[in-house]
């Protein structure tokens, strides 16, 4: 397990990535692409509803802290041909969220996964980079500047390695 110490969650507010808005930009900018990972519910529900195919979906069934609307948990819910549940506590990359999504990435081009989150998603952003085949893009939303997309390659894998052994260093857990 990595607890994410408050000096690095401050990195993690930069930009990795193309930084689109929700709209026509990000379905123009998605259209061709193969192997897409969505980490965060309205995010995956935005996709969901503009016809984008995705491979993986990362939720936690919750938006700015809240609940999100039942008729936006439902379509989400419908979601994959497979469903994993995980445990994830706020600020916390456990165990087994790296477990879930490595096997999730396994599956990309054969089922969709919907990775149910019980506690929060938000750095699984991190694990599906590290965990994605090279060419795979994965979405995610940063609170009040849009949308980051990025496709992941070694460049990617190598800063979140970097990012995770720092947490280490700072004593701040392993994965077990």
């Amino acid at each position: 397990m990595y607890v994410i110490p408050e000096e690095i969650k401050e990195e993690l507010r930069r930009v990795v990535g193309k930084l689109v808005t929700l709209d026509d930009e990000l379905i123009a900018e998605l259209k061709a692409r193969k192997g897409i990972i969505a980490v965060g519910d309205m995010v995956t529900y935005t996709l969901i509803r503009r016809g984008i195919e995705i491979d993986i979906a990362v939720v936690d069934f919750r938006h700015r802290r809240g609940r999100i609307p039942d008729e936006m948990r439902r379509e989400i819910e419908m979601f994959g041909d497979r469903i994993m549940e995980v445990e994830n506590p706020p600020s916390v990359i456990t165990d087994e969220l790296m477990r879930g999504l490595r096997e999730a990435c396994k599956l990309i081009g054969r089922k969709r996964v919907l990775v149910k989150v019980d506690g929060e998603e938000d750095l699984a952003s991190l694990v599906a980079i590290l965990h994605a085949p090279k060419g795979a893009t994965v979405i995610y939303g940063l609170p009040d500047k849009g949308v980051v997309i990025l496709e992941v390659g070694d460049k990617e894998k190598e800063m979140v390695k970097k990012l995770l052994e720092r947490c280490r260093a700072h004593g701040a857990g392993d994965n077990r």
